[in-house]
């Protein structure tokens, strides 16, 4: 029988400008995580029914959250930066045997927004690079 876990215990990590991976979980409200396979065609003459390869791997990371001052300045300082942060990210919490995935990216947009009724926000935006490795915690 599968075990199934409440989003609220959600950690999300990710480096700060000098390189200490700083959990910013407290003012998140959501994280998306895709990760996709490319395939390339392989269909020759002749054939009825397609055919692939599998290519290269991806994955991108959407988060947002509710402003907070000390997670805007950490993502200020590495939006748009040449090296790429390493990041954590543990769906189910981070207790002892939950899944955790880790690997490299690059913050590729950070976008802050308030409106008059509302509280202010902000969403951000990771491409991986390199390979994303699931362990446990």
């Amino acid at each position: 029988m599968p075990t199934f876990r409440h989003g609220k215990a959600s950690v999300f990590k990710v480096d700060n400008n000098a390189g200490t991976l700083t959990d910013i979980s407290t003012a998140l409200t959501d994280v998306s995580f895709p990760q996709s396979v490319e395939t390339a065609e392989t269909t020759a003459f002749g054939s009825s029914a397609k055919t692939y390869i599998v290519g290269l791997t991806d994955g991108t990371l959407s988060v947002s959250g509710n402003f907070d001052k000390t997670v805007d300045i950490h993502l200020a300082a590495i939006v748009g930066k040449t090296d790429s942060v390493s990041f954590e990210y543990g769906p189910e919490g981070s207790t002892a045997s939950f899944a955790k995935y880790t690997g490299e990216c690059f913050l590729t947009s950070y976008e802050k927004s308030g409106s008059v009724g509302d509280v202010v926000t902000f969403s951000a935006e990771f491409q991986v690079t390199g390979a994303i490795t699931l362990s446990t915690y």
